[in-house]
């Protein structure tokens, strides 16, 4: 964690929550604090449609895992919920850049918009970029 290589991932991984959150909210996504000095991100979709557990089974579908998460003020059950929690590490891990989150952050906005239409298009989408941030070299 001393080492200036740390220091760099964990920069990045703020700059990468910064733009998920900015294209997220450009998207028509409220999100709780309304955007993020962290790693994480809090979705908000209160008195909407969507569900946080029903946002979580769709993107899992499409190969982008999320939490579902209850928010302030939450109405619905936890074991429901009107959020979802996004985080960046894992990805920076993987080596996105902030043109990679705007990418996540579109695919997040049309499974939202389309509900499950959209799942088949968007697991391709993923399945084919991922290929160029592998787990292992």
């Amino acid at each position: 964690a001393l080492q200036p290589a740390f220091r760099a991932y964990q920069q990045q991984v703020v700059k990468n929550a910064a733009v998920l959150a900015e294209t997220l909210q450009q998207g028509g996504i409220r999100l709780v604090s309304g955007g993020t000095d962290n790693h994480l991100l809090l979705l908000d979709f209160s008195g909407t449609e969507m569900t946080g557990k029903l946002l979580e089974t769709l993107l899992e579908e499409a190969n982008i895992t999320v939490n579902k998460n209850t928010v302030p003020n939450e109405t619905r059950s936890p074991f429901v919920t009107s959020g979802v929690r996004v985080g960046t590490p894992a990805v920076t891990s993987r080596g996105f850049k902030e043109a990679d989150m705007a990418k996540v952050a579109k695919w997040i906005a049309r499974v939202v918009r389309e509900g499950e239409n959209a799942v088949p298009s968007v697991k391709a989408e993923v399945e084919a970029f991922m290929k160029n941030f592998p787990l292992y070299e």
